[in-house]
C-alpha cells in the first residue's frame, strides 16, 4: 500500500518504519527536520513540512495514497486542520489519533470512522497482561469480544484439540497456535523463535509452552486466564 503519516513523533516513526518493513511504500511528514532526519534512511520518504498549510500538499501524491494516518499527538490543532486538509484532498482511508474526547468528537463529526489512542489502547492491554496472568496478548475486536494470546495448560500437552473438548469446555475458539522452534541461521547459529502453526483441526496435538490465539467473549477468557492461575 501506499501510505502517508503525518506526525513522526514516537508513535508516528515507529509505525512508519514498521509498515516499511512489511513491504508498505510509506512517506512520513513532520514539520521538525530533526525527526525527518532520523527516519529518512529507514522509510521510502520522509518530508519536513506543515501539515496545516494546505499549499504544501501539492508536493504529495496525496490523491495516489491508499490510506492517510493522522498521528501528530504534540498539538490538537495542527492534528484537526491536518485531518480536515487531507479528507478534503483524497479519498484514501483515513485513520485519526485522538489525543481528548473533544478531538474525538470533532473526528467523528468528520466522519473518520477508524479512531485511535495508542497510549490508552497500551495501557489498556496492560493492563490486562497485568490483570490476567495467562494472558500473552490481547487485540479487543470491541467491549464484548477479543482475540487474545492464552499459555496452554500443564494438563493440555501430548493431547488433541479434540480429546480436550476445548470449544466445548471453555467457549473460546482457538485461531492458530504459536510455538517455539529452533531457527538455524547461515552461520550455523541457532536462536528460538515463535511461529504460527497456520491452520489447525481437531488433530492438532497441544505441546508444553504453546500459546493458543483464541477467538471469544471477554468473561470466557478471563475465566480461562483464572483456571491457568489456579
Amino acid at each position: 500500500m501506499k501510505i502517508i503519516i503525518f506526525g513522526l513523533g514516537n508513535f508516528g516513526m515507529s509505525l512508519a518504519m514498521n509498515l516499511t518493513e512489511t513491504g508498505n511504500e510509506v512517506i512520513g511528514i513532520d514539520n521538525n527536520m530533526n525527526k525527518v532526519n532520523m527516519v529518512k534512511e529507514k522509510i521510502s520518504h520522509a518530508i519536513c513540512m506543515d501539515a496545516t498549510n494546505e499549499m504544501a500538499y501539492q508536493a504529495l501524491p496525496i490523491t495516489n495514497a491508499d490510506l492517510a494516518v493522522i498521528a501528530i499527538g504534540e498539538n490538537e490543532g495542527a492534528a484537526i486542520i491536518a485531518t480536515a486538509v487531507v479528507k478534503k484532498l483524497t479519498k484514501a482511508r483515513i485513520i485519526g489519533r485522538s489525543l481528548s474526547p473533544i478531538h474525538d468528537t470533532v473526528l467523528n463529526a468528520m466522519g473518520i470512522e477508524t479512531i485511535i489512542h495508542p497510549e490508552q489502547d497500551f495501557a489498556e492491554r496492560l493492563a490486562k497482561k497485568i490483570n490476567l496472568k495467562g494472558i500473552v496478548d490481547n487485540f479487543s475486536i470491541d467491549k464484548n469480544y477479543s482475540i487474545s494470546e492464552l499459555k496452554a495448560l500443564p494438563e493440555f500437552e501430548g493431547k488433541t484439540l479434540e480429546e480436550l473438548e476445548f470449544r466445548e469446555k471453555f467457549h473460546l475458539t482457538i485461531v492458530t497456535i504459536i510455538r517455539r522452534k529452533v531457527r538455524k541461521s547461515i552461520l550455523g547459529t541457532t536462536s528460538l523463535v515463535h511461529q504460527s502453526e497456520g491452520f489447525i483441526d481437531k488433530d492438532t496435538v497441544i505441546t508444553a509452552d504453546d500459546v493458543l490465539v483464541v477467538f471469544g467473549l471477554n468473561k470466557d477468557i478471563g475465566k480461562f486466564c483464572n483456571r491457568a492461575n489456579m
